[in-house]
């Protein structure tokens, strides 16, 4: 086999991985032990450090079939290394000759799989991926993931239970009768204990992990060499805060770490009955439990210890931990494709598809229903971390890691100091050889000005601002979890909002209802609960098709439901269990209308009387459900009125796919007029249908029909129309937004037509903005996937869409109306068939469309995340706003998610508001670009800081001097510490204001600020440093110096003879010292006020200054010195804060952006001003004439650019794009116009 081969695990998948094989080399680790010996132990930190060095360091290549170590690393961005070691093992326990004492693994495709064969097949399945005849296996862990060896694919694969490959048919036949121990001792030995295991490491290793990181290594070295340069107290004062750190660290990441251990313990250890194959009953703990198992769902419910699939009777659910959502969900038996009328035998199971017949691990099951004589079981099919919730906690536990330009950039910046460091290195060794310095004295100085120029308090610093905008949020109700990303919403210029609950009240309220008579539309109705519709086929669709049931005496289930449940006043009763029990088979549930509402009750006037006292005349029974499903639109229950023979069918879901299973002629003509007119004044509708079943079907029969063989042929009865009203804050939020020019999104499940109208009502698209509707069709029949694109609304009042002139669409920019940007916006709108379709084969377009994208309908969760991808892929900075029911994958991957919900599905969430309000979003950008910016004031503080006190002591070196050790502690701790912690306090601007922070530290404005800085800052020292040796009174310092001529000169020279020997040997006590010390410590105040920037990003900052201890090494100077030390302060700080606040924000910002006005383009996603002056920056000083032509960073920029002189672009209306059939050039498309 190959020795230098590579191969791909998890391909086409967001973990997807290269691996490497490697076996351990003796002579290898030999010369890395004598290296780490010779290098103090510092190879050994790098090799900790480094895994990819790590393991080519200490092995060779070999095929990965046989190797010891495997070497990984991820295919995305981050190109991140891992490093795992191979076990082995042992299958002589359970000898494959024994059938019933193993199960089999086979690969499917990409996932080891467990399907069920015959017996003979069983020596040749094992044989796939065990290697010899004692049945070895071999696999490695790999975040909390095992990989097993498949010969099949030559290749390591994750072991997967029955959630992949397993046809429903399979599920019955081959896995409905349980597994015999000694399968069950097989699959244990394989898929390992069924936990999702959180170890709270301990303080120690937790203690070693964290010390062992760069950072305070470094900060050991410094303190080392400090110590042995006699720096004593400066030393000690790092050491203390390093504790302080340290401590503080681990005690937050442990708290982290208790969290999660305690959120999944919840179903760590319980005990659960399982059913054998001899259909005996074997009690069991859950962290026994194996895919394959039957599992017993107790009566009063249980906390699921994995994920199931229902084979039998049905549960109520409480699925709050994934969906964010506390409304209980029925959970039916999955279909048997066999014993139904119209059934799909081969259909294969998927977790996702059949949600409404599996229980997810960590739900909560509230009650069962079942047969007498039958229990309620359920097949398990993953355990462990393979389910849902236990991906959930391994995306908290190893979760992606964020990538931002700040950081990026704060690497470079640090190796940009290094360089610096070096140069100083070199100049103290040659400056100190030219003065026959001592080789210790060397060593010490030139290791000394490295540790100067890289600040060891950087981290802390740079985390201050972080840790007070967490604080900050934490008093308005948002929550963090993941801190790093406060500084990345400073940057968000796009948010994605979910409608329903989110930027809509979560309820609905029934406005009313229109009934079709004789396939036409009846005028709108507003009561519902009337005698004269009681017994309507309509309101009996009404009170039989939901999910709705009683826990603990109360109505529960979907919202809208109950809204409409309630609305028609009917009342619900369950069987108890002992009905049931007493008639042999499941009782229904049974809806009726409260007597005042029949025509023979009491007059209504009578309210007082017990609705219960007579035995009603007129009841329902609900024989079957089938469940809402969204991939169906739809949702239908098999009912029966008391004493009829006959059963009835009753249907409700989306209009259009309930329209599509009726008989045509019971469809009113102006089904779709009345529909859209509902749609585009925002309301919800909810079409309803019926029909009689065949007498012939009994209720056994009913029990085992599938859906299908239901739901068709219908009787169209009418429409439901729901209001779901604007939240009160939403179009100030949104408002607020598009004035600080931060685009927004929609995203909802609900109707194309509804999300323009709420998306128009709450100024997401403005009055006077065209909509363009995409409608992708994908190939059918030989014919390629091609898009129809419909101007939403007519432009001009012309009663033919053809008849519209293309010319008056003003989607172009015109050279004389740069400023009329009202006239230019446009917004598509897309449903998530298209988006899927436009995905696949319209590849080339997507960047185009995710430009103007407004809102995007019928998204499933899958595509939402799709969508915040497409988004991030031109270059946005996207944040996502939902109430977290099905928006967790977009709220992970999304820069900045925003939860609405406090449930533990915000676990997923970076951020969650206490108050489910979208009033939080202004307020997380706020306290964003209120963070990023006091992070970049720190990093320039902590850089010039640097460099000071780098020039400060080159200066003293070249007369072999340097800074004391009080006068390092005093500027380190009195000044440098003060400033950065009060810098940092700085709240939020008040409002958001339309220009955005700089995204990076490598930007035109920051390089200027900081260069500018430094060489203001050098000269002002060195002007003080020889301007003192020109003075009249000036002479090499000596303690008997006398330059003051007052009395203090005796007391300071008797107050310092002891020291002689020490001053002699370190010569820190002389004019120049006292010179720079004194200009530094006030540049270092200096520069800290030029840098607190306050509006528009920040609050003001007056109180950043600190006050000088005068107990110091420093000498006395005469008075005159004095006034002209302090003037050269003055004008320094004159100086710093003048091109800091005046030329560099006012003169170069206001010149770079006004030149942009004047540019090529502008559109309604505006540049900001920051962008421009990045561009600047990359351009250096000839930016007056290289910057007009170079194209913008950002991809949207660019594209909106290319769009604005592109003839075809927008597609005009009653077009067709059409993908070219089968050619290379992926997602290529041609446009053609229907006339």
């Amino acid at each position: 086999m190959d020795r230098e081969e590579r191969k791909t695990i998890n391909q086409g998948q967001e973990d997807e991985m290269e691996i490497y094989g490697y076996n351990l080399s003796r002579w290898k680790l030999a010369i890395v032990s004598l290296g780490v010996i010779c290098s103090g132990g510092f190879l050994l930190l790098l090799l900790y450090w480094m895994p990819e060095w790590r393991v080519k360091a200490t092995c060779v290549r070999a095929a990965i079939k046989d190797c010891e170590v495997v070497l990984l690393r991820t295919t995305d961005e981050f190109k991140m290394w891992f490093c795992a070691k191979i076990r082995v093992l042992s299958l002589e326990t359970y000898p494959v000759s024994s059938p019933k004492s193993m199960s089999n693994k086979l690969s499917n495709g990409h996932a080891v799989c467990l399907i069920e064969n015959p017996t003979e097949e069983n020596r040749h399945r094992i044989s796939k991926y065990s290697q010899t005849e004692s049945q070895q296996i071999r696999y490695f862990t790999h975040h909390s993931v095992k990989y097993f060896w498949n010969d099949t694919i030559h290749n390591f694969d994750f072991l997967k239970g029955l959630d992949e490959g397993v046809s429903c048919t399979s599920i019955y036949e081959k896995h409905s009768a349980g597994l015999t121990k000694g399968m069950h001792a097989y699959r244990k030995l394989l898929y390992g204990v069924n936990e999702i295991a959180v170890k709270v490491p301990s303080v120690f290793k937790l203690l070693i992990k964290e010390v062992l990181n760069p950072f305070y290594i470094f900060q050991l070295f410094s303190v080392i060499l400090w110590s042995t340069d006699e720096y004593y107290y400066y030393a000690l004062a790092i050491v203390v805060m390093s504790i302080v750190s340290i401590v503080s660290s681990l005690y937050s990441i442990r708290k982290q770490y208790v969290m999660l251990h305690d959120m999944v313990a919840t179903h760590s250890t319980v005990r659960v009955s399982v059913c054998r194959v001899n259909e005996e009953i074997e009690e069991i703990f859950s962290t026994d439990l194996v895919p394959g198992d039957v599992m017993v769902i107790p009566l009063n419910g249980t906390i699921m210890p994995c994920d199931a699939v229902l084979i039998n009777g049905t549960c109520i659910v409480n699925e709050s931990m994934l969906t964010g959502e506390s409304v209980p969900v029925t959970k039916t038996n999955l279909p048997n494709p066999s014993v139904d009328v119209k059934g799909i035998g081969d259909e294969l199971y998927n977790p996702e598809t059949h949600k409404r017949h599996t229980l997810f691990c960590g739900t909560t099951v509230i009650q069962t229903r079942f047969y007498t004589g039958e229990l309620v079981k359920a097949i398990v099919v993953r355990t462990g971390f393979s389910t849902s919730k236990g991906q959930l906690v391994r995306s908290i536990l190893y979760p992606k890691p964020t990538d931002f330009k700040l950081y990026r950039d704060a690497y470079l910046f640090l190796l940009c100091l290094v360089a610096v460091a070096g140069i100083g290195f070199i100049y103290t060794i040659i400056n100190s050889i030219l003065n026959e310095v001592q080789v210790g004295v060397i060593i010490i100085e030139s290791l000394d000005i490295i540790t100067i120029t890289v600040p060891p308090a950087l981290p802390a610093a740079m985390t201050a601002g972080i840790v007070y905008a967490q604080r900050r949020l934490k008093k308005i109700g948002i929550f963090c979890i993941s801190p790093q990303r406060i500084n990345i919403c400073g940057q968000l210029n796009l948010v994605c909002f979910d409608k329903t609950g989110t930027l809509t009240e979560d309820g609905l309220d029934l406005w009313g209802i229109q009934r079709v008579e004789n396939a036409r539309f009846l005028s709108p109705e507003e009561n519902v609960c009337n005698e004269m519709l009681v017994k309507s086929q309509f309101v009996a669709c009404m009170a039989t098709c939901h999910s709705l049931t009683k826990i603990e005496g109360v109505l529960s289930g979907d919202p809208l439901d109950l809204k409409m449940f309630e609305a028609i006043g009917w009342i619900l009763e369950e069987a108890t269990e002992e009905e049931t029990a007493l008639h042999n088979r499941i009782m229904p549930t049974v809806v009726r209308p409260p007597k005042q509402l029949l025509p023979e009750s009491t007059p209504a006037g009578n309210q007082e009387m017990e609705l219960f006292e007579l035995p009603a005349t007129y009841e329902i029974g609900i024989v079957r459900q089938f469940p809402f499903s969204s991939a169906l639109q739809r949702m239908s229950v098999v009912a029966r009125v008391l004493g009829d023979r006959k059963m009835d069918a009753y249907m409700k879901g989306a209009p259009e796919a309930i329209a599509g299973l009726c008989k045509p002629e019971t469809v009113p003509v102006d089904f779709q007029n009345v529909l859209e007119d509902f749609t585009k004044q925002g309301f919800r509708v909810i079409a309803l249908a019926h029909r009689k079943l065949e007498s012939k079907l009994t209720w056994h029969k009913v029990q085992n029909i599938s859906r299908d063989a239901i739901e068709n042929n219908m009787d169209f009865m009418g429409l439901i129309i729901m209001q779901n009203k604007l939240k009160q804050e939403t179009p100030a939020v949104l408002e607020d937004l598009h004035k600080a020019n931060i685009r927004t999104v929609m995203v909802t499940g609900d109707s194309m037509l509804t999300a323009v109208s709420v998306a128009r009502d709450c100024g997401m698209i403005l009055p006077q903005d065209k909509v363009i509707i995409a409608e992708a069709l994908p190939p059918k029949d030989g014919k390629v996937a091609k898009i129809n694109w419909h101007y939403a609304d007519s432009l001009t009042q012309c009663s033919h869409p053809s008849a519209i002139d293309p010319e008056a669409i003003p989607v172009k920019l015109v050279h004389d109306s740069l400023e009329d940007l009202q006239m230019t916006r446009y917004h598509f709108a897309m449903n998530g068939k298209s988006f899927s379709v436009i995905l696949e084969h319209f590849q080339d377009l997507v960047p185009k469309l995710m430009l103007h994208g407004t809102v995007f309908a019928r998204m499933a969760p899958d595509q939402k995340t799709q969508l915040i991808e497409a988004l991030q892929n031109v270059d946005y900075f996207v944040g996502m706003c939902g109430d977290g029911a099905n928006d967790c994958g977009a709220l992970k991957r999304a820069h900045g998610g925003i939860s609405l919900s406090e449930l533990e599905a915000s676990v997923a969430s970076p951020f969650t508001s206490k108050t489910p309000s979208i009033s939080c979003v202004p307020n997380l950008i706020r306290e964003g670009r209120a963070a990023l910016i006091t992070s970049f004031c720190v990093f320039k503080f902590m850089a010039l800081y640097s460099i000071i006190q780098y020039f400060s002591v080159t200066l003293l070196y070249s007369i072999l001097s340097n800074l004391g050790d009080f006068q390092f502690l005093f500027i380190d701790l009195a000044i440098i510490l003060v400033v950065v912690f009060t810098m940092s306090l700085n709240p939020a601007w008040k409002e958001l204001v339309a220009q955005r922070p700089p995204s990076g530290l490598i930007s035109g404005a920051l390089l200027f600020s900081v260069l500018s800085q430094i060489i203001i800052c050098i000269g002002f020292q060195s002007l003080g440093f020889f301007w003192v040796k020109q003075q009249p009174w000036y002479e090499v310092w000596h303690p008997k110096s006398d330059a003051c001529n007052t009395t203090g000169s005796g007391f300071w020279n008797s107050s310092h003879v002891d020291n002689e020997t020490e001053l002699d040997e370190h010569n820190i006590q002389n004019y120049e010292n006292t010179t720079v010390f004194f200009i530094s410590s006030f540049q270092y105040l200096i520069v800290a006020i030029a840098f607190s920037k306050g509006k528009p990003f920040r609050q003001p900052c007056y109180k950043n200054f600190a006050s000088v201890d005068q107990v110091l090494q420093i000498v006395c100077v005469p008075y005159q010195w004095r006034v002209t030390m302090l003037i050269i302060v003055l004008v320094n700080a004159f100086v710093s804060i003048t091109v800091e606040n005046f030329f560099l924000d006012m003169v170069l910002w206001k010149v770079v952006f006004n030149r942009d006005k004047q540019g090529e383009y502008r559109f309604s996603t505006t540049q900001p001003p920051q962008e421009s002056v990045d561009r600047w920056g990359k351009c250096c000083l000839p930016w007056a004439l290289g910057c007009r032509k170079k194209t913008p960073k950002a991809k949207y920029m660019y594209l909106a650019q290319e769009l604005l002189v592109d003839p075809e672009w927008p597609p005009k209306p009653q077009t067709t794009t059409e993908a070219k059939a089968l050619v290379k050039e992926n997602g290529s498309c041609q446009i053609i116009t229907i006339t």
